[in-house]
């Protein structure tokens, strides 16, 4: 019976060790059955624990520093074995079972979670990440079925600029096919940012196995193109969020496999995607978010950040297909003006969310755009738009009064003046930079500080202000975290 067990979990442990050598970190140990006869009960102690005289066969030769070979870490970096010490160590995993009837024997004895019940186990277990997950599917035949139950895999997180992440996937997902052959209908979430070995050849097995997949996040994985992003979306119809942020290669999304093919989504096809980063994607261009707005007419939110070939033309068409966006990121887009900010303004009621930092064409006329059309605006970025002045400020504090945080550092025509507006309109504000505007004072502030009692952050670096103006507002604002750099003021 006992030789039947060891060779079960024999043919189980080969799978599971099989995964956790592609996703863990731990350096991998070869599982041996215990010696056959076992004469004493110290023998059989032995057989659970580390040896510092093993056989032959279990030993670990010690490595010299200079011929260490690098071990995958949990985050995938490289890491050294400690050749420091010359002693010979060896691990021996026990035969499942072996370690059981041994305490069963001395007394039924137990470790403290082998008496916890199943659903406490498997709720333990739903804490941990992925590799950690792989490695307590080694432990014993309990743990190994309790870890690949499928309730625990709705989500795989992938870590690691050195991890083979397209072999992971082809494991894990090989592995949760197997009760349901070639699909797996539990995956939800991938995320393997900054896996930089991430190619499409990956993302072509997620497609293909994980149907029912709605958030993907593959961030900084340069490796990624169209082709693998237009399988993910014309074979996960449920995909709702999708991060591509740094993969330069990305240039559209789309249902139709040639980015430049000026068509609309066949047979009424759309994308459900919500959520779309594209920050850093720098090869963006106005076509690519043209195809991108007809064929996601649900975008919610859209993070175009340093996307700098993107024009206020692009803008047009993603204010007439995606009447839904309630934030939106322009920030170094620098070559979008007024005239975007018009298309922008076009989202009416919905729009909440608004960075157009550091985008140097941006005036007050596109403000005063924004600011007239889209009431409910709760964010707004505009630091480093220089051509902001105080009458600007003006129109978006009567226009906008639920304004929550508004951030015009670096615009020098910032004054006092256009601070009073906004303390006298916007008296629920809570966060606010002012940082290296030249021309604020503490008027302004004391201005802020005496109307906005919710303040709770307040960025005055590089402002030429006193420290009695900073005190003032400490005394009126007590929740508020004031980032200044006068040496007067403690």
């Amino acid at each position: 019976m006992g030789a039947n067990n060891g060779k079960q979990y024999g043919s189980e442990g080969k799978g599971s060790s099989s995964i956790s050598s592609d996703i863990s970190s731990s350096t991998d140990h070869t599982p041996t059955k215990a010696p056959k006869n076992v004469a004493t009960a110290e023998d059989s102690d032995r057989s659970t624990r580390t040896l510092s005289t093993p056989s032959p066969g279990l030993i670990l030769p010690p490595k010299s520093p200079s011929l260490s070979s690098p071990a995958l870490s949990i985050n995938g970096h490289e890491s050294t074995s400690p050749s420091g010490s010359a002693e010979t160590v060896a691990m021996v995993h026990p035969q499942p079972g072996t370690q059981t009837r041994s305490r069963q024997s001395k007394g039924h004895h137990y470790a403290p979670i082998d008496l916890l019940p199943d659903h406490v186990l498997l709720q333990i277990l739903s804490h941990l990440p992925t590799n950690q997950l792989c490695c307590c599917a080694r432990v014993c035949r309990r743990w190994y079925n309790m870890a690949w139950d499928p309730r625990l895999w709705s989500t795989v997180r992938l870590t690691g600029e050195l991890l083979h992440a397209d072999r992971a996937l082809r494991v894990l997902t090989h592995r949760l096919c197997q009760d349901t052959p070639n699909v797996c209908l539990t995956l939800e979430t991938v995320v393997a940012s900054g896996c930089r070995r991430l190619t499409d050849r990956g993302l072509h097995v997620v497609a293909q196995c994980c149907p029912e997949l709605r958030r993907l996040e593959v961030a900084g994985c340069y490796n990624i193109s169209n082709e693998a992003v237009f399988e993910v979306v014309s074979r996960c119809p449920n995909l709702e969020h999708l991060n591509v942020s740094g993969c330069s290669k990305v240039t559209c999304i789309s249902l139709t496999q040639e980015a430049s093919v000026q068509l609309s989504p066949l047979h009424g096809q759309q994308i459900s995607i919500h959520y779309l980063d594209m920050t850093d994607c720098f090869s963006l261009e106005d076509q690519g978010l043209r195809t991108i707005a007809s064929h996601c007419p649900r975008l919610t939110h859209l993070y175009l950040r340093r996307c700098t070939r993107l024009t206020d033309e692009a803008l047009r068409h993603l204010a007439l297909h995606c009447p839904s966006v309630r934030e939106l990121s322009l920030s170094d887009c620098r070559l979008v003006g007024d005239f975007g900010l018009r298309e922008v303004a076009r989202l009416e009621g919905c729009l909440r969310y608004l960075s157009v930092a550091h985008c140097g064409r941006i005036t007050d006329v596109g403000v005063r755009y924004v600011a007239r059309y889209c009431p409910r605006l709760r964010y707004l970025n505009a630091r480093g738009c220089e051509g902001l002045t105080d009458h600007g400020l003006g129109h978006l504090a009567r226009s906008c009064p639920k304004l929550k945080s508004l951030d015009v550092g670096k615009c020098p025509l910032v004054s006092d003046s256009g601070l009073e507006q906004l303390a006298l309109y916007c008296q629920g504000l809570r966060r606010l930079s002012l940082r290296a505007c030249e021309s604020v004072t503490g008027r302004g502030l004391r201005a802020i500080a005496a109307n906005c009692c919710e303040l709770q952050l307040l960025n005055v670096q590089d402002c030429e202000v006193s420290p009695e103006a900073l005190r003032f507002v400490r005394r009126h604002c007590r929740r508020c975290v004031i980032e200044h750099t006068n040496p007067g003021f403690f």
